[in-house]
């Protein structure tokens, strides 16, 4: 046996030999600089632990936190024409679908599901901003109207979170129908006396602003979210003069009446159980209420053993 061989360089080679550290790990914080630890800021929902700054986040990873057990079920939308219009620029229009099914993992830009939170059914729909800029295609309408007549047909109120760049180019004057269609979804739950909350998260633009993301009965927005129609940009170079600080954030819009509440991400779902119940009449949640447990038949009766005289 050569213990050189067989010892001595294995045992150095596990020295010196290069780790390779996975690149996911560590998240650096874009307003702080913040390096966080990939597993605390999943478990504070995407929420720098040092400055409170708020993340992007996925419909699927919401849906997680805010249902009860995160348990949900996905509703169907109606699939729309691929490519209406042909479109390309510098990319053809399905090639850029792709890319953005591949690197999000969902079919496009917005996930509409029911469930119950702290024991209340609802029906809830959300934007993905990662997927092409959450932009407001044909599909995000089908989605829209799909959750409402969801809502109208389960008897539920509808909480939807909006996360948007506009409406999607690639499909021109069809993307912006979806503004008129979508605000008759909104009315048909009014109709149905059944409560819309709209929850305006980082950034909510374009027409998506001038149609259902302003029309619930209740406004509540992620803090310093961007939430207008045409951005800061485009005002200043239009009207020559500078704006005022955090112009067009949530809680710029909260001071000046466009908004009912600004709540941080983690005090979110408590805060929606409390509104939504409210707004059926429900009493107030029990905090830590649990399922009753099902009765289980009582076990049959051993026979009686006679006594000895």
């Amino acid at each position: 046996m050569n213990w050189i061989t067989n010892y001595v360089r294995p045992r150095i080679n596990s020295i010196f030999s290069r780790r390779e550290t996975p690149e996911n790990l560590w998240q650096k914080c874009d307003d702080c600089g913040t390096m966080l630890f990939h597993r605390e800021l999943s478990e504070n929902l995407n929420v720098c632990t040092n400055c409170g700054h708020h993340m992007g986040i996925t419909p699927r990873e919401r849906f997680l936190a805010l249902f009860d057990g995160g348990v949900f079920s996905q509703v169907t939308v109606p699939e729309p024409v691929s490519d209406p219009l042909s479109f390309r620029d510098q990319k053809k229009y399905p090639d850029r679908m792709k890319a953005a099914q591949k690197m999000t993992g969902e079919p496009e830009a917005m996930l509409v599901a029911t469930g119950e939170i702290g024991r209340t059914p609802i029906v809830a729909a959300a934007q993905d901003f990662s997927f092409m800029g959450g932009s407001m295609g044909m599909y995000v309408g089908n989605a829209i109207i799909a959750a409402a007549e969801e809502a109208v047909r389960l008897k539920r109120p509808l909480i939807l979170f909006s996360a948007a760049g506009g409406a999607r180019m690639q499909e021109g004057i069809l993307s912006l129908m979806q503004m008129p269609r979508t605000t008759v979804a909104v009315q048909m739950l009014k109709e149905a006396d059944l409560p819309y909350i709209v929850v305006l998260t980082h950034p909510t633009t374009g027409g998506v602003t001038a149609s259902y993301a302003m029309l619930g009965d209740v406004q509540i927005a992620e803090p310093n979210a961007l939430i207008c129609f045409a951005g800061p940009r485009v005002i200043e170079q239009t009207i020559r003069e500078k704006l005022p600080e955090g112009f067009q954030r949530a809680e710029y819009l909260l001071d000046h009446g466009m908004l009912d509440r600004v709540t941080p991400r983690t005090e979110l779902r408590d805060e929606l159980i409390t509104i939504t119940r409210m707004l059926l009449g429900m009493p107030p949640a029990v905090k830590g209420d649990l399922p009753k447990p099902d009765m289980a038949e009582p076990a049959p009766a051993e026979p009686e053993t006679p006594a000895k005289e």
